[in-house]
């Protein structure tokens, strides 16, 4: 192939400079899939996005927290129960999407587990588990969306939720966690190469510790002493307070906005100065 026959490929991210605050933010008429949205992160991030006009797909291992989910939006909203280390259950829940929502403009790779098991006492099956949801898992959702959008000749912006803790180590306990997060963080940088010439933009959103009932419940179910121990990780940051889902969701929403349109494979920190 040659290199102008390589360039007929691109598809270009639209120059948006024209258009109104109100219009970048919007997302009207697009459709977008979260993962891990029965509560926590997922659910916040799900809430922005429905309000600012998108139908999304709320998408959880558990049905009825998706259901519970996709109750409380403003807008259309889909329930579906999705696992994110299957490939079959996350390209059923795509074609859904297309399907019922006709297509998929966003796709957020939310969900994520967070045990925590010294490095020492944990064992090879409690490893992948963790790198199953939060490693192969994006890189599932992350494939299947750009597979639809770029199937329907479109361009799209996929969201990955990482974490500080894809930037450096943390406490003790949980190295597969930290692992696998940088691994997601990788990940995103390089399938923003490959997914450029589609027109598809991908980020990271790394948040520090914020309180959710998954990673509270998660620490607990591993360690009955692992959600206090957990807490006092979680100590304000420079900014004076912990963070609460929506400080989270507000940004995953710009990254999937046209306010974001010139920014592709970068990680964004919402950790109020955490990582300074």
């Amino acid at each position: 192939m040659t290199s102008s026959e390589d360039d007929t490929l691109q598809i270009p991210v639209p120059d948006v400079s024209s258009r109104s605050l109100a219009e970048l933010i919007s997302l009207s008429g697009r459709r977008a899939v979260v993962t891990g949205a029965g509560q926590g992160l997922g659910r916040a991030i799900a809430q922005r996005l429905s309000e600012a006009g998108a139908d999304v797909l709320v998408t959880d291992v558990d049905e009825e927290r998706a259901v519970a989910a996709a109750d409380t939006l403003e807008g259309r909203a889909l329930p579906v129960r999705m696992d994110v280390t299957d490939p079959d259950s996350v390209s059923a829940a795509a074609d859904r999407a297309v399907r019922d929502l006709g297509g998929i403009d966003i796709w957020v790779n939310n969900a994520g587990i967070f045990p925590s098991v010294p490095a020492l006492e944990m064992s090879a099956g409690a490893w992948d588990e963790v790198f199953a949801v939060n490693a192969r898992g994006v890189f599932l959702g992350a494939r299947e969306a750009a597979r639809r959008m770029s199937g329907a000749g479109h361009g799209g912006a996929i969201v990955n939720v990482v974490s500080t803790a894809g930037f450096r180590g943390t406490a003790p306990g949980l190295a597969a966690y930290v692992g696998s997060k940088h691994a997601a963080r990788g990940l995103t940088r390089q399938l923003a190469v490959e997914f450029a010439p589609l027109g598809i933009r991908v980020l990271g959103v790394a948040p520090t510790y914020v309180p959710t009932e998954g990673n509270l419940a998660l620490a607990g179910a591993t360690d009955p002493g692992a959600a206090s121990q957990l807490m006092s990780v979680m100590q304000p940051p420079i900014l004076g307070r912990l963070g609460v889902p929506d400080d989270v969701a507000r940004i995953v929403l710009f990254c999937a906005s046209d306010l974001a349109t010139f920014m592709t494979g970068s990680t964004l920190l919402a950790d109020a100065g955490d990582t300074a």
